[in-house]
Order: C-alpha cells, then structure tokens, then sequence
C-alpha cells in the first residue's frame, strides 16, 4: 500500500525538490519559489488565502469529474514556511475563542506559559488537512534540524523535523511514511529506517526499515530518477 501521507525531509540541496518534481501528475504547492530551474507543475501559496482558494478549486474540479482527482498527488513545499504563514491563521483562532475574544496581540507564541502554541499546532494541521481528500497521496516537503534530548540520563543530538515545539511530532505520527532524504556521491536515497535519533518510518511494507535510491546521475550528470520505488505503479 502506497503512503497516503508522507513526510520527506532533508537537509538543503539533498534532492528533496528534485524528486518531487520528478513525480508525474503531482501538483507542487510551492511556498518559497524553489521550483523556477525545475520542470514541474507548479502553483504559489503565500497566504491561507491562497490555500483556501487552491483547495476549492481542487474540489470543484474533482466535482466537476464524477469524483476523479485531477492530481495523483499534492506536494506542499515546506513546512517551515508554512508554519510561519499560519501565525495569523492561528491568533484568528484564538480569537474566536472565549479567552480570545479582547486579546489584541498578533502572535499567539507570546501568550502566557506557551498555550498560544496548541493554536499554532491547530491552524498548521487545518491547512494539511484542506488537501488529505483531494488526492491519492499527500507529500509534506520538511526541512531538519538537530535537537537535544535526553535517553537514559545522557544528553544526545536527535534529528528532529523544523517545526515548532510538539508539532513535529504530532504530525510524523499521522503520517504513514516519513523519509529522510540525503545525497550519496552519485545517488540520491530516501531512507526509512526507524530508530532512536532518527525522524524515519513506514507503515508501507515495501518501504519500512529500508533505504532506497531514488535517483542517480552517470558520467554526464544526467539523472534518473526511480520514484516509482515508493510509490508502486498499480
């Protein structure tokens, strides 16, 4: 069974963008212009607005076909932008709440002992959540950071998706892949190897616990690439 929702996450320049854009009928909602040298099918977000208005035009298109979704996939690119973009979606959310109602600030990070963040969380997973029933597969394009944590009364750097607070977690946890994606001399792989340190797992049995090449270049830089070993062809 193919992922219904994926996480991939990288560092930058690992390949992320270019494996996305290898994808056949993926559409790509590019949220900081890193698609202009690829060959993809794009469209730009830059508000919730714009997801809004994205979102609703998916559907009237899949309305409009008898239930067929017009993309096989949808790939958000990335989720550190897109948190960033929810900030104000989030204090509108607060807002409506009975605690919120006089509060005149703009950025719930700033409410008191942290609780502005369940708001932030809210607002992120409302936008992911406007495209889980408009294609067969969603794909959320992540970066990574390091982190420290604690195992066993030592302190050890964990590679960590760059989201705020419990958000990270809340998220690789409904997703049923998460791959991290990195470069090799000439290959680019995607690993789904699970463990402690690590941000990488599957539920697919064709992907859990495995790492697997994704792309590859020859003498003269052209580049293959075998996204089809994640997403079986049906």
């Amino acid at each position: 069974m193919n992922p219904k929702f994926l996480i991939l996450a990288g560092r930058p320049k690992a390949g992320k963008s270019s494996c996305i854009a290898s994808l056949e009928n993926n559409l790509v909602i590019d949220l900081e212009n890193g698609y202009t040298a690829l060959s993809a099918m794009v469209v730009q977000a830059r508000s919730i607005q714009d997801f809004a208005d994205i979102a609703n035009a998916l559907r009237n298109e899949i309305k409009n076909n008898n239930g067929k979704f017009p993309y096989k996939y949808i790939t958000i690119d990335n989720a550190t932008r897109l948190e960033e973009m929810c900030l104000d979606y989030a204090a509108i959310l607060y807002k409506q709440t009975p605690q919120g109602k006089n509060w005149q600030g703009t950025d719930v990070r700033t409410l008191a002992q942290g609780s502005g963040y369940q708001f932030l969380r809210t607002a992120v997973r409302k936008v992911i959540d406007m495209f889980r029933d408009l294609c067969e597969s969603l794909i959320l394009v992540t970066h990574l950071k390091d982190k420290m944590v604690n195992y066993d009364g030592q302190d050890v750097t964990e590679i960590a998706i760059d989201l705020t607070g419990k958000l990270g977690d809340i998220l690789c946890g409904e997703a049923d892949a998460i791959g991290y994606c990195y470069r090799k001399k000439n290959e680019t792989i995607i690993s789904f190897e699970g463990g402690e340190g690590t941000v990488r797992e599957a539920r697919a049995l064709h992907l859990r616990g495995k790492k697997i090449v994704v792309a590859e270049s020859d003498e003269n830089n052209n580049i293959t690439f075998h996204m089809d070993r994640i997403f079986l062809p049906e």
